[in-house]
Formats: structure tokens, sequence, C-alpha cells
């Protein structure tokens, strides 16, 4: 549960139960103060992931600029930047893209297939469908409090192979141009069918809070096991880690802002507007080793 803090230069609407908070009171857009970035930083680690409404981060260095509140933008793989800024992608769906894999549509936690992983990121909403379109995030150290305790002494101490095979790899889904947007360029190949190797709980490195570290899109067995004795408890934790209390549900518009810790967090892209145009600009943060 996010904590209750008292702020003196913004103001927190509450989004979820456990997580999640729209931030009223802050252009993005112009320098903040050392108060109000504090604040926004304080209060980015207290619900794990914020909301601004009406930003206007057109343009790419202010986005930028707005991303580094929270961390140093990072050029990511696989996926064509924008031209000129390697730390931004447009992840776009067009109307003619009926029946693709939506970009970010499973439950993940962003580049796990790194040594290290993204810190967070920033989404921009340029443009957005009538309905639908939604973001949902669920809050990974409710899952792992919220586990007995034979469970938890089992799993601390564990480690995970986490790839980007199923995503990036050289046999992946959008290998060869399928499935990817008509508007966006992902160059799977072999580089995503790397391994590398994380704790299945990491401790946050600012929070000091412990929370599940593994995802069904890119976690492919535990360290010590085949991927047939992985499954069943990796299943379970994935149906456990999106339990309804844990979740935070965002409604885009267009100008609205997402910044949201990768460390702590699984999210998914809601595909329910087929025929319809959605076009949001993410900027990647940098991260560091999981511990």
């Amino acid at each position: 549960m996010a904590a209750t803090t008292h702020y003196d230069t913004i103001e927190i609407e509450p989004v979820g139960g456990s997580i999640g908070a729209v931030i009223h009171g802050v252009d993005l857009g112009a320098p903040l103060s050392n108060r109000q970035a504090e604040e926004v930083h304080a209060a980015f680690l207290s619900n794990s992931v914020v909301f601004f409404r009406d930003q206007d981060l057109v343009d790419p260095e202010r986005q930028k600029r707005a991303a580094r509140l929270f961390g140093e933008p990072v050029a990511i793989p696989f996926v064509k930047s924008l031209d000129g800024h390697p730390e931004i992608i447009d992840i776009v769906k067009e109307p003619e893209d009926i029946g693709k894999y939506n970009f970010g549509g499973n439950w993940h936690t962003d580049t796990t297939f790194l040594e290290t992983p993204a810190l967070g990121s920033l989404l921009y909403a340029l443009e957005v469908p009538p309905r639908g379109g939604d973001t949902l995030f669920a809050d990974q150290y409710a899952a792992y409090e919220t586990l007995s305790d034979g469970m938890k002494r089992m799993l601390d101490g564990m480690t995970a192979l986490h790839t980007g095979a199923r995503s990036y790899g050289s046999q992946s889904k959008f290998q060869g141009g399928k499935n990817q947007s008509v508007s966006m360029t992902i160059d799977a190949n072999e580089d995503g069918d790397k391994l590398v190797e994380h704790p299945v709980v990491r401790t946050h490195p600012e929070t000091g809070r412990k929370g599940l570290f593994v995802n069904p899109n890119y976690t492919l067995r535990f360290a010590d096991m085949t991927e047939a004795e992985s499954k069943p408890i990796l299943d379970f934790l994935y149906t456990h880690a999106i339990r309804d209390e844990f979740i935070c549900r965002f409604r885009w518009q267009k100008g609205s802002v997402a910044v949201w810790d990768n460390r702590c967090l699984m999210h998914r892209a809601v595909n329910d507007y087929e025929g319809h145009r959605r076009h949001v600009r993410r900027v990647t943060l940098q991260g560091d080793r999981p511990h």
C-alpha cells in the first residue's frame, strides 16, 4: 500500500488501492524547482507509477528533460528509435493493424532480458483511440508480501533465466517483420536469444522493499531447474502477481503521461481498440543490475 505523504508543491490523487497516483500541479514541459522535483520523485517511489494530465511533451528534448526527473534516458535494442533521439521509441498501432499482436500486450517487466533492465519509462500520449487502449500495472511488492512464509523462503535466494527470445529472438513473434505495426520497425534477431540471470525476488535499490521479479514475457525458467520443473511454480506466481487488488488501470487521454517503476511493477497494454489509431512515445530510463 502506498504511504500517505504530505506534499507542499504537488497534489496527489490516488488511482489504485495498492499503487498509482495522478500528480496535479506540475508542468513537466517546464523546469521544476528543486523542491517540486524532489516531491515528484518521492511520489513516484511511494506510488510506483504516477500519471500527469494535459502535458505538452511533443518536443522530444522536452520529453527527455521530463524523464530526467526520474532517471537517465537510455537507448534500448530491437525497436527502431525516433530519428536523432536513440532514447525515444514511438509505439504505434494503426487502424489497419487489425489482428496483429499488440506491442506490450502481455504482462511483462521491461527489458529483463538485459543485464541491467530498465529503471522505468516515461510514456506520453500523442493520439489515443475514442475508447479503450488502457494500460494496466501490477504491484510486485504486494505480490511478494502476500505470499506464504514457506513460498517466500523458497524463492528468496533463487535466480531465474530471462530471455528476449519470444519477442525479439531469431524465432520470435516479431521475426521477419511479423505482427508489428505498419508504423513500427522491430529488428528481431539472434541477439534476442541470449540468456541473463536475475534474482526471483528483487530488493528495490531506493526503497529497500522486496518484490517479485519474474514475468511471463521474458522469464524462461529457474536457473537450477528445467523449464518443465519451473512451469508450475512460475504459472502460480504469474497468476498471483496480477490479482485484482494489486492492479491499477490508467485511462489515456491526449497529453497524458505515465511514469512507472520497472523495478517493482509489471504492466500490460490492453488491446481493445481495433480499427483505431494509438500513438504513444516512450523514453526508457537506465537501470542497474538487480539484487
